[in-house]
């Protein structure tokens, strides 16, 4: 199984944290921000991964801190899980709909970390989530993990639909990219 374990304590947040790639889709533990929870959830569900999180953060400052340090220690598990990134898939996208919203992800486990990120919400936050965080949240991802990550709403109305179609699609183009196809590293190079 491809699975790592990574434990990040500052004075802001401590961490313990589980990943295995190859899961049953469980998410145990808490972040402390239930919309986020619930995002990690339909991540771990839609990817069919497993997260077992311990977590404590200074959520009476914000949930800056927390969203952002959770995004890095799941970039740090998912590189650490994949170690060279040989014999997998190495790209995947979907798009998600949720109602009227739709989500697009396309992404590449390449070494090189990249972020666009196209989504505008009508809210400050969801339940007790800044949505200014969902973009610091991959972004912190992206590069703790090595991935080139392009996410979008093409269209939508509803704030929790627009977050939700993201993480989905972030879940099955995650899902796809680390299927393991035998052989080596998918690189003209040998390498990523």
């Amino acid at each position: 199984m491809r699975t790592a374990k990574i434990e990040r304590n500052t004075k802001e947040t401590q961490i313990a944290l589980i990943w295995n790639t190859d899961g049953q889709g469980i998410y145990e533990g808490t972040c402390g921000i239930g919309f986020l929870d619930h995002m990690l959830q339909a991540l771990c569900v839609h990817g069919k991964f497993d997260i077992q999180l311990s977590m404590k953060g200074d959520l009476e400052v914000d949930c800056h801190h927390s969203t952002e340090d959770l995004g890095i220690v799941l970039g740090m598990a998912l590189a650490k899980a994949l170690e060279e990134k040989g014999g997998i898939r190495r790209y995947g996208t979907a798009y998600i709909p949720m109602d009227e919203t739709l989500g697009f992800c396309s992404l590449d486990i390449s070494g090189r970390a990249f972020l666009v990120y196209e989504a505008e919400y009508e809210n400050q936050s969801i339940g007790a989530l800044d949505c200014c965080m969902i973009k610091e949240f991959f972004r912190a991802l992206a590069f703790q993990a090595g991935i080139t990550l392009h996410m979008k709403i093409l269209y939508g109305e509803n704030d929790h639909h627009k977050a939700e179609a993201l993480f989905k699609a972030f879940a099955h183009a995650l899902k796809d990219a680390v299927t393991e196809t035998g052989g080596g590293v998918l690189s003209s190079k040998g390498v990523l």
